[in-house]
């Protein structure tokens, strides 16, 4: 299922939902996020930048997807897990989903993933997927967000993204 591949030239996604950043700033931190639309090396992808700080209890920026325009949830439960075309700056992100059962900001399932500067096709399982912060297990039949994160430690992120869907 494609989540997005940025053909449409901007942050509305292939599902009809728009990329939008988010930082630790919504809690009280100061990391700072900026998320742009445009072509790297041949190809239009989402561009996260940004510097984490761990500053007021902070530590994270990222892009993030509603997957239903109605705020509903998709069933995931054909897929196997999340594929991502990604370039970075050879840091380690993390890709965190979010159903219904997550109710708290600070609640996801967790997969991570590293970057080169070239592009590159990562394949996360959604048996590699760690709750964080929550009790119960992945619930493939309401994944309701998706979002590319840079957490936990204080660095530069540079995060570029060119497809996101889930594969067979």
């Amino acid at each position: 299922m494609l989540v997005d591949d940025l053909r449409s030239g901007g942050l509305v996604s292939a599902v009809g939902t728009s990329w939008r950043a988010v930082s630790d700033r919504v809690m009280g931190g100061v990391s700072r996020a900026e998320l742009r639309f445009e072509r790297h090396l041949g190809r239009p992808c989402l561009h996260l930048q940004g510097d984490v700080r761990l500053d007021n209890e902070g530590g994270f920026i990222q892009m993030a997807l509603d997957l239903d325009p109605l705020g509903g949830t998709v069933d995931a439960r054909a897929y196997r897990g999340l594929r991502l075309v990604v370039l970075g700056n050879g840091e380690r992100y993390s890709a965190h989903l979010r159903t219904e059962d997550v109710v708290r900001p600070w609640q996801s399932y967790r997969a991570q993933f590293n970057t080169t500067t070239q592009w590159r096709e990562v394949q996360l399982p959604f048996a590699s997927f760690v709750p964080h912060r929550i009790e119960a297990p992945l619930d493939l039949t309401s994944v309701r967000r998706i979002g590319l994160v840079a957490i936990g430690r204080e660095f530069s992120a540079d995060l570029r993204v060119a497809r996101v869907e889930f594969y067979l």
